[in-house]
């Protein structure tokens, strides 16, 4: 894949107000659209996130033959063709920068007759697929991938494939929902279970879709049970604002001085919030109202306000809950009084980038204080003081590390270039806009 990289550059402008809704929950859209992909009939969705990754989903499901369309009112329709109905793709899955795509959909293809070959960007293509491959290839799936566990790699499916017991070795919800979706069109009964309670959208839609899934707590953790061979049921869905992208504007009102907005429609599951937790630790101001529940998931509208915040250690606890969220920890943390340390957190070393040493690299080049380890980082905070900013941040085709450091820049000195916004559009199209009419200061494309 070809990549035209988009560079930036931000600085500050004073408080950041008003009121922003975020785009829908990645981790629920992907769902969303397997699970309608593999119900009989005509699924409706609304509050899809439109961003690549996303597409990238959905594309795949078209090339193995569900109908997906988006109508003019913004809400989309799936027709399923049922547990066991996916067709042979007549060319390569291109899963772009997807992860999430990736893992779950050779989860799908595992179980069915069928063979599909996945490929992704640079990025992508540096990730490794071990951690499902393992599981898969104990069901049956022939994968064969390039060196190192890496795209392009090619899934040969089993039907009937075979039911496993397996314990997850590390925690991904990534893995729990692949070997959940393989087992979906798997005869007997698929068991997975997890020492470390990870995000559990897979197995609340499951459940909502019609599939016979059971979820027990025993002294070896969360253990779900489902039976094969299921029978999904269209549905319509409602896809909540995305926790992981309201955590930047959070981060953002927390930091600026005179801040105070507000973050419309956040699904608050609690698998997602360990974020506000530490936030919240910190001493950040923020303050939930109308809370509901909405497709299923809690949610509430988030009010945050500037305020002084301080050091913590972070329980390692809360890294499951919060795992897409560090980054913007971390920037939180550089403007924090005291030394912050957050450990725990070793899947940040395989995200979309190593996203350990990609923040400490950032936050380094713009002012803040940093020791490196394996699992995470120690921050010295600058006391709310603005860092000196004025350095060019090298975001490695990673998303997060783009916007966690153009929030960053909303307190710097002098402003901060990021050499390439462009993927900020696989999660979060309108993310720049939105700090514009904020009150944030782009200053611009460079040539």
């Amino acid at each position: 894949m070809t990549h035209a990289p988009a560079p930036l550059t931000l600085a500050a402008s004073g408080a950041l107000g008003g009121r922003i809704g975020v785009p829908g929950d990645k981790s629920i859209s992907h769902r969303a659209l397997m699970f309608s992909a593999l119900a009989v009939g005509t699924s409706r969705i609304e509050g899809l996130l439109e961003g690549e990754d996303v597409l990238a989903t959905a594309a795949a499901l078209r090339a193995m033959g569900a109908t997906i369309d988006r109508h003019a009112d913004g809400v989309w329709t799936v027709d399923g063709v049922g547990v066991g109905g996916l067709l042979q793709p007549l060319q390569a899955l291109d899963m772009g920068n997807s992860g999430t795509s990736t893992r779950l959909l050779m989860g799908l293809v595992a179980s069915h007759p069928i063979t599909a070959t996945f490929v992704g960007d640079a990025s992508l293509s540096r990730r490794p697929m071990n951690r499902v491959i393992d599981p898969l290839a104990q069901m049956g799936a022939d994968v064969t991938a390039s060196p190192g566990g890496t795209l392009p790699l090619m899934v040969r499916g089993l039907c009937p494939a075979v039911p496993i017991s397996y314990t997850l070795p590390v925690a991904s919800a990534q893995v729990k929902s692949a070997v959940l979706l393989a087992g979906l069109n798997t005869p007997g009964i698929t068991t997975v279970i997890e020492p470390v309670a990870t995000r559990d959208h897979s197995e609340r839609m499951l459940a909502g879709f019609g599939a016979r899934l059971n979820v027990e707590h025993s002294k070896h953790g969360r253990v779900i049970t489902l039976h094969g061979e299921a029978e999904l049921a269209p549905q319509t869905i409602v896809v909540p604002g995305d926790p992981s992208s309201a955590a930047f504007f959070l981060v953002a009102a927390s930091i600026v001085p005179g801040s105070d907005i507000v973050v419309g429609n956040v699904g608050l599951n609690p698998t997602r919030t360990g974020l506000i937790t530490a936030l919240r630790m910190m001493g950040a101001d923020i303050v939930e109202f109308d809370r509901r529940i909405v497709g299923g998931e809690p949610v509430a509208d988030l009010r945050v306000r500037h305020a002084p915040l301080c050091a913590i250690d972070v329980p390692h606890e809360l890294a499951p809950s919060m795992i897409d969220e560090y980054p913007a920890l971390f920037v939180a943390a550089a403007f924090a009084d005291g030394r912050t340390v957050a450990r725990g957190a070793h899947e940040l070393r395989v995200k979309e980038s190593d996203r350990i040493a990609a923040m400490a690299e950032a936050l380094t080049a713009i002012g803040a204080r940093i020791e490196e380890f394996e699992d995470g980082l120690a921050i010295t905070g600058s006391g709310g003081d603005a860092l000196a900013g004025g350095a060019t941040i090298a975001t490695r085709l990673d998303h997060r590390i783009a916007m966690s450091l153009a929030v960053a820049a909303l307190h710097c000195r002098a402003p901060v270039t990021l050499d390439d916004a462009a993927p900020v559009a696989t999660s979060f199209p309108a993310f720049f806009e939105m700090l514009d009419a904020r009150g944030a200061n782009r200053l611009g494309v460079d040539a």
